[in-house]
């Protein structure tokens, strides 16, 4: 799968956001090491703290599905049609993804892919926690 498909698909995932109250609506794509791909979009509530973000809810369904390896994830965000613009993970996100993925996973905006290490370059780990 292309890095263009995967993003493609996170933007396909971005029209079933739930974003009421924001109105930017954000969907991701994430690419298993056995090539299935799981979506996500955000979910806003009006309690913002109970909100979750595209790239976690693919995590959790993928995770939920036995999915423990990823290649890359894509995401897209917009509040019009207009996915041109990237959309950077948020912190959360970033943790979320370190959990399960090294320094060099594959992180697809629309301006071009970057490595987890690039936009989390101190990580939190299980080795923080020894």
């Amino acid at each position: 799968m292309t890095n263009g498909e995967l993003l493609d698909m996170a933007i396909a995932a971005a029209k079933n956001s739930y974003s009421k109250y924001s109105r930017f609506r954000v969907g991701a794509a994430l690419l298993t090491a056995d090539g299935r791909v799981f979506t996500g979009c955000n979910i806003e509530n009006a309690s913002y703290s109970l909100t979750n973000c595209a790239e976690r809810t693919a995590v959790f369904k993928a995770v939920s599905e036995g999915c423990t390896e990823f290649r890359a994830i894509a995401i897209a965000g917009s509040p019009s049609d207009d996915f041109t613009k990237p959309c950077t993970p948020c912190g959360a996100c970033l943790q979320v993804l370190s959990e399960f993925c090294t320094g060099d996973f594959v992180i697809v905006l629309s301006n071009g892919f970057f490595r987890l290490s690039d936009l989390l370059p101190k990580r939190f780990t299980e080795d923080s926690m020894k």
